[in-house]
């Protein structure tokens, strides 16, 4: 993760959730030194509109979390994006990690929705 606009970008695919391994709703984005504050970033890539759930955790170096988004019928159109933030760091913590979980419902046109994240470190 950087400050200076140079983030991976992650690009994932819905699943139904496998009774034999994991879904991949969880996607976590390593801090590699402390910010001010964080973005989460997300784009749509399909062409078919869907609803599902959409959190994101900021996770600290204690094993504590901290939910900054809770969005639990995210339904947006191809192409567009959503930026949540700024998040400011917590005081007293030190951020390792910023998770999304993006996720399939009872939605079936959720299944097979490609999408691109990323989360920016601000100064």
């Amino acid at each position: 993760m950087s400050g200076n606009g140079v983030t991976p970008i992650i690009t994932k695919t819905i699943s139904v959730a496998n009774p034999f391994g994991r879904p991949n709703w969880n996607t976590d984005f390593y801090v590699t030194k402390p910010y001010n504050s964080y973005k989460f970033f997300f784009t749509a890539n399909s062409s078919v509109s869907a609803t599902y759930p959409v959190e994101g955790y900021l996770k600290f170096t204690d094993g504590s979390n901290m939910q900054v988004i809770n969005d639990p019928s995210f339904a947006p159109p191809m192409g567009t994006g959503k930026m949540w933030g700024p998040y400011p760091a917590y005081p007293g913590k030190t951020v390792s990690q910023l998770n999304f979980k993006i996720g399939a419902t009872s939605d079936q046109a959720a299944t097979g929705f490609t999408y691109r994240i990323s989360t920016q470190g601000c100064f």
